[in-house]
């Protein structure tokens, strides 16, 4: 009898005992079995993901895949592969966790992303006053805190942060009591992505200037200056209620964006929200400091602190530190991201 071997080697969720199946049978059947076989096999998730991920393919030309491109990037972002000291974006429209760029990345310009296995493993992000961070089922991590701040810092001997776009998805599951709490520092519940500064304290106040885009669980947007800490806060400005549903239990992306124009001498800011987790940005900010945006401060307050800034002071200078902010809410954040950019 003529007989004849049919190896196939499976993807992982069609192997059960063994990770080859030898089919052993009559030659005039082993065409159509092979066949079945491989119809078998493109139907199984590893098949379409590895097609999908394959440019040659596009998700129209293989059939029933049913894959939703932020899942796959979801699953990616979780892999261990986001290590932020070696992975890059350039070039591409999407950073490594799949998230859309307002702008690219710079030539030559440095990226950051939050390692999701270990966020503290790369000495650079860290967490004031060492905060409890708590892995959640979906790979994402939760942070319970009235006063949260998760910095990016800057590595040594290199430029800081300045002309950067700030990605974070964060989840809102509940609120911090700040009635009788000694330790909320403000009365307000929001995310608050902010840079152009380094450390926020008393002993070095000029070290403490930020430009902070704000994201209120009550879906109200708008940016802050800080031109020394604590004295040299400027109202906020371009508030505006953008977000109407509300931002409990669900997935949103927000964005900070920062840099310099008119020869570095005015700054532009502009912040982006993904309001169904969808990987679609909508535009809810844009403003220029042009030296119109002043300290509320008193002057005999402001000066106190002897910086040598006037009370318009534009921050076009660097900072060390970007940070991910929160106060009073309890959160779940993933896929956070710095990214020095090409703007103009």
């Amino acid at each position: 009898m003529n007989q004849i071997i049919c190896i196939i080697d499976l993807p992982q969720d069609l192997l059960r005992v063994r990770n080859l199946i030898t089919v052993t049978m009559r030659k005039n059947y082993i065409l159509p079995f092979c066949s079945i076989v491989l119809i078998l096999v493109f139907q199984t998730t590893a098949t379409k993901e590895l097609l999908i991920g394959n440019s040659s393919y596009s998700s129209d030309q293989i059939t029933e895949a049913n894959i939703k491109t932020r899942e796959t990037d979801f699953l990616k972002s979780t892999s261990g592969s986001s290590s932020n000291s070696s992975a890059s974006s350039q070039g591409t429209a999407n950073d490594i966790f799949g998230t859309k760029k307002i702008y690219p990345t710079r030539e030559g310009g440095r990226e950051w992303y939050i390692n999701m296995d270990d966020p503290r493993s790369d000495g650079i992000f860290f967490i004031t006053s060492d905060a409890n961070i708590t892995r959640q089922v979906d790979g994402s991590w939760r942070v319970n805190n009235p006063n949260v701040r998760l910095n990016v810092d800057t590595p040594e001997n290199m430029a800081p942060w300045r002309d950067i776009e700030i990605t974070g998805y964060a989840k809102v599951v509940g609120t911090v009591p700040i009635h009788g709490n000694i330790l909320a520092n403000t009365d307000d519940f929001d995310l608050n992505w902010l840079a152009r500064g380094g450390r926020h304290t008393s002993e070095a106040p000029c070290e403490g200037s930020a430009l902070t885009a704000i994201l209120d669980i009550n879906g109200t947007v708008g940016w802050k200056k800080e031109i020394w800490f604590p004295g040299g806060y400027a109202d906020e400005r371009d508030r505006d209620k953008v977000v109407t549903d509300p931002l409990f239990n669900r997935w949103i992306g927000f964005k900070a964006i920062m840099y310099n124009t008119n020869n570095n001498t005015n700054v532009k800011m502009e912040s982006y929200v993904d309001n169904r987790n969808t990987n679609y940005w909508v535009q809810v900010t844009n403003l220029t400091d042009t030296g119109n945006w002043y300290a509320i401060s008193p002057d005999s307050e402001f000066n106190s602190a002897d910086c040598g800034r006037p009370k318009n002071y534009v921050i076009t200078n660097g900072g060390s530190i970007v940070t991910f902010r929160s106060d009073n809410i309890v959160w779940d954040f993933k896929n956070l991201s710095v990214r020095e950019i090409q703007a103009r």
